[in-house]
């Protein structure tokens, strides 16, 4: 499972370094570290709800940039602009079919989400 994080910098270079990423070469930005704490709250949620692991990647997705430099090297975000997300379609799960209906039961249900 990914967790997206969408970030729009209209005509905007940005880079992308191991725990900073800066727009326009300006001040350093905590997007991988959001992102990971929301990954973490997502595995959370999950895993409290359908007792079994689920196991949850962070992914950093820029809209509308036009240059995307990531030159981390040990980046535990995955990083894309708009046109490249389709990458993620081809990966393969480890959920059975049942847990993903009961990820995705779970993922719709408001309630879990206000207490997390």
């Amino acid at each position: 499972m990914f967790s997206i994080n969408t970030k729009y910098h209209h005509n905007k270079v940005v880079w992308v370094g191991d725990d900073a990423v800066k727009v326009n070469h300006g001040k350093p930005a905590p997007y991988a570290p959001k992102s990971r704490a929301e990954a973490k709250r997502v595995v959370r949620v999950f895993e409290h709800y359908c007792g079994f692991p689920v196991p949850v990647e962070p992914v950093l997705v820029f809209v509308g940039v036009t240059d995307l430099k990531v030159v981390a090297t040990q980046l535990s975000v995955r990083v894309y602009q708009e046109r490249q997300v389709a990458a993620l379609a081809p990966l393969s799960g480890v959920l059975t079919a049942e847990q993903v209906e009961q990820v995705y039961s779970i993922a719709r249900h408001g309630q879990a989400w206000i207490r997390a």
